[in-house]
């Protein structure tokens, strides 16, 4: 697979959005990407949150720089069909790192990012104790994303976080202004209501992404639901990570106690399946070249 699309990435996501609102998992890697694009998903989503966590082993607090997530992200969108929109955090720095920042995951192969408006380091959107940047100064990043685009189909998606820091009105105004900037869909970060869902989509007139991670103060609303209210992208940033994590860890709490895996081999992803998914096929390679390895016929 090369994951290179006939139509590049930014004009694919843009065509996604035009047919409906776009229901995106957060993959934290490659291998999920994959999965998420065989489930039958429109496009993929790079959380910030999800490389920090998984290839880092860090929380979400901006320790991961450009080079690293452009690096990661950019595996995420090669090895896919479907479109990828990544989390570019705070823009990792001011108007020209983000300007940046848009020229290194363009070329990396995305359709899209959001900046948001939070000092650096910046925290978990859904936490307490965040800090916000001057709309002003935010809205200079946004001028310079924009400008820095080669490919005007990019997307680039203004985040707020404002809500949980200055209230749902101030929210709202910030929204408007990052439009006026250029960017071209907003994301209302940690909305606490449906109703607070649906009065944002009424006063601010723009494409609007969804953050449906759990645990958070946002209520899980569906894709029906927020695509009624209307919202053009809906985002499910750790919910793959989280589910993986669980099962690892019970799994590997019983490979402690017990010494063997063999009750988890029916909760596994066979070798076979993930060749599949790989689109890798043993009888092209040449591995394993030595040892007398028997057929693995359970795979």
């Amino acid at each position: 697979m090369s994951g290179r699309a006939a139509v590049k990435p930014g004009r694919a996501l843009r065509r996604e959005m035009e047919r409906g609102c776009v229901a995106m998992p957060g993959a934290f890697n490659a291998g999920i990407a994959r999965l998420v694009e065989r489930a039958g998903f429109r496009a993929v989503y790079v959380s910030g949150a999800g490389l920090a966590n998984a290839a880092g082993g860090v929380p979400d607090i901006g320790l991961l720089g450009l080079s690293e997530v452009a690096q990661l992200a950019g595996y995420v969108a090669r090895a896919v069909r479907i479109p990828a929109v990544v989390d570019a955090d705070t823009g990792f720095g001011g108007a020209k790192d983000a300007a940046r920042a848009v020229e290194r995951l363009e070329t990396a192969g995305l359709a899209g990012l959001h900046i948001e408006d939070q000092v650096f380091p910046k925290r978990c959107g859904h936490l307490g104790g965040k800090e916000l940047v001057p709309a002003p100064e935010m809205v200079r990043k946004i001028r310079a994303a924009v400008r820095a685009r080669s490919d005007k189909d990019f997307l680039i998606i203004a985040r707020t976080d404002a809500r949980a820091v200055e209230g749902f009105d101030a929210a709202v105004e910030r929204a408007r202004l990052y439009l006026d900037a250029g960017a071209e869909a907003i994301f209302p970060e940690a909305l606490e209501t449906a109703a607070e869902f649906r009065k944002f989509a009424k006063q601010v007139r723009s494409p609007l992404m969804a953050n449906m991670t759990e645990f958070g103060r946002s209520p899980l609303l569906s894709v029906r639901q927020l695509e009624s209210m209307g919202y053009r992208m809906v985002i499910f940033p750790m919910t793959a990570f989280r589910v993986a994590m669980k099962a690892a860890e019970k799994c590997l709490k019983d490979l402690h106690r017990r010494g063997t895996q063999r009750g988890w081999q029916p909760r596994m992803q066979t070798r076979a399946e993930l060749y599949d998914l790989l689109d890798y096929d043993p009888a092209q390679s040449h591995w394993p070249a030595r040892g007398d390895r028997r057929k693995e016929t359970s795979k």
